[in-house]
């Protein structure tokens, strides 16, 4: 699945509460439907999308297990919501970047570096509401 746009069907208050939250849980559901464990990472919004990135590249566990189904359940901010994982094209990658650098410039350079390299931006994912 490729994509990089869509009808949202996040409502704007969903969408500024997971923009505010400064982490994000994330639990893949496995092939036989169960959810794994819950890994907590950073988030961003780019307009209407929320996208999320593996800072350790393709190679992490939480990473390979979005897929398996490409379904996960999701909180930040107060929202909790199931959700359906979409690769998103590269060209939204200078956006989601941005979005990383303003929203966590205040952690050290290295990590936000980390987030937004090209081993990190390849695993770059929206993530839209079941």
């Amino acid at each position: 699945m490729t994509s990089t746009s869509a009808t949202s069907a996040w409502t704007s208050q969903e969408l500024e509460s997971v923009e505010r939250a400064e982490e994000l849980e994330i639990a893949s559901r496995r092939r036989g439907g169960e959810l794994g464990s819950r890994r907590t990472i950073w988030v961003v919004r780019v307009g209407d999308g929320v996208y999320v990135r593996s800072v350790n590249g393709p190679g992490s566990d939480w990473y390979r297990g979005t897929r398996a189904r490409q379904e996960s359940r999701i909180q930040a901010g107060g929202v909790s919501k199931d959700v359906t994982i979409v690769d998103a094209d590269d060209e939204v990658n200078d956006a989601v970047d941005t979005a990383y650098r303003t929203k966590y410039g205040h952690y050290a350079a290295y990590i936000v570096k980390a987030i937004t390299s090209a081993e990190a931006s390849s695993t770059t994912m929206r993530l839209e509401p079941r």
